[in-house]
């Protein structure tokens, strides 16, 4: 119904955003990331839109890419996953770490959504996963390709599991194993990833 909206920004608060458009103000929810992207009160701002309607009201959502739309499209998709929910986990990531997560299995990380706990982020890793890879480029599609190698071999496997065991999170070492050579020994694998880690 609606696909995007421009116009001048109204108001804002921790929930969301409310844009004038030719003299009727429409308030979206959105999430954190939108927000600081928006700016504030007189500014100009397009938004990408959702309406998700409810038997007991209708609500808009907004967000500031279609990446971001379309994350949150596939993230309600998931039994278990309102908008709301939606909305925390991608307040806690940007689309292209989402999409890291998932590919790598990185569940774990995915709890630090508010409200987010380990049984739906498993769900969120085993439904998505190879759905949230289409759309980028540059560096996010090498490390989300890479993450998805790693989850895939049996020596890149065991050298993330002792990457995770060093502190490192599941995405982290699987992006940085799964950018080496899967056949080396775990041991070899562990070793250049540190190396690859040590930089950033």
């Amino acid at each position: 119904m609606f696909y995007s909206l421009t116009g001048k920004i109204v108001h804002t608060d921790e929930n969301g955003v409310a844009i004038d458009c030719g003299g009727v103000a429409f308030y979206c929810f959105a999430s954190v990331n939108t927000l600081k992207r928006v700016g504030g009160a007189g500014d100009a701002a397009t938004l990408y839109t959702y309406l998700y309607v409810r038997e007991d009201a209708m609500d808009l959502y907004g967000f500031h890419d279609r990446h971001e739309l379309e994350c949150f499209k596939l993230l309600i998709g998931v039994t278990g996953v309102g908008p709301k929910a939606a909305l925390s986990i991608l307040s806690q990531f940007e689309p292209d770490k989402l999409a890291l997560c998932i590919a790598s299995g990185d569940a774990k990380s995915i709890t630090r959504a508010q409200g987010i706990g380990p049984k739906i982020a498993q769900r969120l890793v085993l439904e998505l996963k190879g759905k949230l890879a289409a759309g980028f480029s540059g560096t996010a599609s090498e490390d989300i390709g890479a993450a998805g190698i790693a989850s895939a071999s049996g020596n890149s496997e065991e050298a993330v599991s002792a990457l995770e065991m060093l502190g490192y999170s599941r995405s982290e070492a699987s992006v940085a194993v799964g950018r080496l050579d899967g056949s080396l020994p775990a041991e070899e694998l562990i070793k250049q990833a540190l190396k690859t880690l040590a930089r950033f």
